[in-house]
C-alpha cells in the first residue's frame, strides 16, 4: 500500500476520512452553543476566531488526504493524532478565552505543524516536499502566537491569535513565501479536484446535520409544546433545506467537475473551496443559533441580536454561495444578489416582527432562491434538448 495516493482511478473520500469529520461534528456544535451563550459583538468575533481555527485545521488535513493516502498506517496513525488534537481544541472552545486558551493553542498547534512535519519529511524526496516545507515554516512561526496567546491574558490573547490567523490565511495566497525557502506556485498542488469538492460538501452536511440536531434538541426540551413552536420548528427545519437546495441541487456536482477539469486545480482549490466555503459554514452555524433562538421563543422580542443571527446566517450562506459561484464559473447571478439585498432591506424593519415572523420572511426569501435555481436549471436543460433536437 503505497504513501500516496493513486490518481488513476480517482480519489474516493475513505471511510478513515469520515470518521476523522467526527470529531468536527462536535466542534461545529460547540461553536453554536458558545455563539448563542454570548450574542454580542464581542462574543462573536471570538466565536468568529475559534471557527478560523476549526476549520483551518480541518482543511489542510483535507489537503493532505487529497495528497496521502487515509488507509495508510502510517497515515492513519497521524490522523488519529490529530483527531485527539481536534477533540482537544472543540472541548476547549467554550472556554478558550477564559481558563482553557492554552489548552486550545497547544492542541492546535500539535494538529497543525505535527501533521504537516510528518508530512513534510514523507515526501522530502517527493516534488511536494519544498512546499510542506514551506508550510511548516509558516506552522512554526505562527505556532509561537499561538502558544504565547494562550498563556497571556484578554484581550492580547485575541490579538496574538487574529495576528497569527492573519499570517495563516494570507501565506496560501503568496505562495508559503518563507525567508531562504522560495514560494510555492498554484500549479505545484496537483490535487484530485473531485475529492477537494466531496470533502467539502461533507463538512457542509455536517454543519447542517448540526443545524438539525439544534432544532430538535430545542423542541424537545420545551416543556409545552404551542402551535408557534411548532410552526418554528417547520420553519427551521425548512430553512435547512432551502441551504442544502440552494448548494447541492445544482451546482455542487458541477464545480467539482469544473475543478477536475481546470488547468489550475490548485488554484480553484485554494479559492473555491479553502477559502469561499468557510461563509457558507459560518452561515449554517449562524442560522443554528437563530433556529434555537427562534424554536425556544417563537413570540418573543427581535432584539439587534436576534435579527443578527435569523437575517445574517441566511445572508452569509448566500454571499459565499454567490463567491463559490464566481470563483468556478467567473460570475455572480442577479438570483443570490437580490437575495442579498432582501436580506438587508429586512434588516432596519426587523423589530416590526416577531422572531418566529421574521425568521418565516427569510425562509421565503431562501424559498425563493432555491426555486431560482430550480427553474434555471429546468430552462438550461430544455435549452441543451432543443438544441440536440
Amino acid at each position: 500500500m503505497g504513501l500516496l495516493r493513486s490518481r488513476r482511478d480517482g480519489t474516493r473520500v475513505t471511510f478513515f476520512e469520515l470518521f476523522f469529520d467526527l470529531v468536527f461534528v462536535f466542534a461545529v456544535t460547540q461553536l453554536s452553543h458558545r455563539l448563542l451563550k454570548d450574542l454580542t459583538v464581542s462574543g462573536a468575533g471570538e466565536t468568529l476566531v475559534l471557527l478560523l481555527a476549526v476549520w483551518w485545521a480541518w482543511m489542510y488535513t483535507c489537503w493532505t488526504t487529497n495528497w496521502l493516502n487515509p488507509d495508510h498506517p502510517a497515515v492513519r496513525m497521524v490522523l488519529t493524532g490529530t483527531m485527539l488534537a481536534g477533540l482537544l481544541m472543540a472541548a476547549a472552545i467554550p472556554r478558550a478565552f477564559e481558563g482553557r486558551g492554552l489548552w486550545f493553542a497547544v492542541a492546535y498547534v500539535a494538529a497543525q505543524a505535527g501533521r504537516t512535519a510528518f508530512v513534510t519529511i514523507m515526501t522530502r524526496h517527493d516534488e511536494l516536499g519544498p512546499n510542506f516545507l514551506r508550510i511548516l515554516a509558516w506552522k512554526m512561526t505562527t505556532g509561537v502566537l499561538w502558544i504565547a496567546g494562550g498563556f497571556a491574558d484578554h484581550p492580547a490573547r485575541l490579538l496574538l491569535w487574529l495576528l497569527a490567523l492573519a499570517l495563516e490565511y494570507a501565506a496560501p495566497w503568496h505562495g508559503y513565501t518563507y525567508p531562504g525557502l522560495g514560494r510555492s506556485r498554484t500549479t505545484d498542488w496537483v490535487i484530485d479536484g473531485a475529492h477537494m469538492a466531496e470533502r467539502c460538501q461533507l463538512f457542509l452536511i455536517i454543519a447542517l446535520g448540526e443545524s438539525l440536531l439544534v432544532t430538535g434538541a430545542t423542541f424537545s426540551d420545551l416543556s409545552g409544546v404551542e402551535a408557534a413552536a411548532g410552526a418554528a420548528f417547520a420553519v427551521a427545519f425548512l430553512g435547512a433545506v432551502a441551504m442544502w437546495w440552494i448548494y447541492f441541487d445544482r451546482s455542487a456536482e458541477a464545480a467539482a467537475a469544473q475543478v477536475a477539469a481546470s488547468p489550475d486545480p490548485g488554484r480553484l482549490g485554494r479559492s473555491a473551496y479553502t477559502f469561499i466555503h468557510l461563509p457558507m459554514v459560518a452561515g449554517i452555524i449562524v442560522s443554528a443559533v437563530a433556529d434555537e433562538l427562534v424554536v425556544a421563543h417563537p413570540h418573543g422580542h427581535v432584539t439587534g441580536g436576534t435579527a443578527a443571527v435569523v437575517l445574517g446566517g441566511p445572508a452569509l450562506f448566500v454571499a459565499g454561495h454567490a463567491l463559490f459561484k464566481r470563483a468556478v464559473w467567473g460570475r455572480f447571478t442577479t438570483a443570490r444578489l437580490l437575495a442579498l439585498a432582501a436580506l438587508a432591506l429586512l434588516a432596519p424593519v426587523s423589530p416590526l416582527f416577531d422572531p418566529l415572523m421574521l425568521a418565516f420572511v427569510a425562509l421565503l426569501v431562501m424559498a425563493a432562491l432555491a426555486g431560482w435555481d430550480v427553474r434555471a436549471t429546468r430552462a438550461s436543460t430544455v435549452a441543451v434538448e432543443d438544441t440536440i433536437a
